[in-house]
């Protein structure tokens, strides 16, 4: 019997599983400043199945490092569902999510929660 489909499976199920707390960690904590730590991570793991001998471990790696690179796209969405309220805000960095909330009230693109039950409601 050949595992080797099970194996890259499993590790690629825990490795989508831990990225997500990281990237609503990362933006809580840093801000989607902190994009460049993803990358390099991805980077490093690309570059670390370029040169891993076995196939089933190359391939884990791989996946890691796309991860990775999905979770830059991630960190910027995941700013995006806290400045709507689906997640909680750093207090530390409320002066920075009010600026970005009154940007894109500014530029008519986001639309307040009030507004939202408005369109629900009618």
């Amino acid at each position: 019997m050949n595992f080797g489909g099970i194996i890259v499976g499993t590790a690629v199920f825990l490795i989508i599983g831990i990225c997500h707390p990281i990237v609503i960690k990362m933006e809580y904590h840093w801000g989607k400043q902190s994009w460049w730590v993803l990358c390099l991570a991805g980077c490093l793991f690309a570059a670390a199945s370029l040169f891993v001998k076995g196939m089933i471990l190359s391939t884990i790696l791989g996946a890691a490092a796309f991860s990775c690179f999905w979770g830059i796209h991630e960190l910027l969405s995941q700013e995006m569902r806290v400045l709507r309220g689906w997640f909680p805000e750093n207090p530390k960095r409320h002066s920075y999510y009010e600026r970005r909330r009154q940007e894109f009230k500014d530029l008519g693109k986001f639309p307040s929660h009030q507004n939202l039950r408005e369109k629900i409601k009618g």
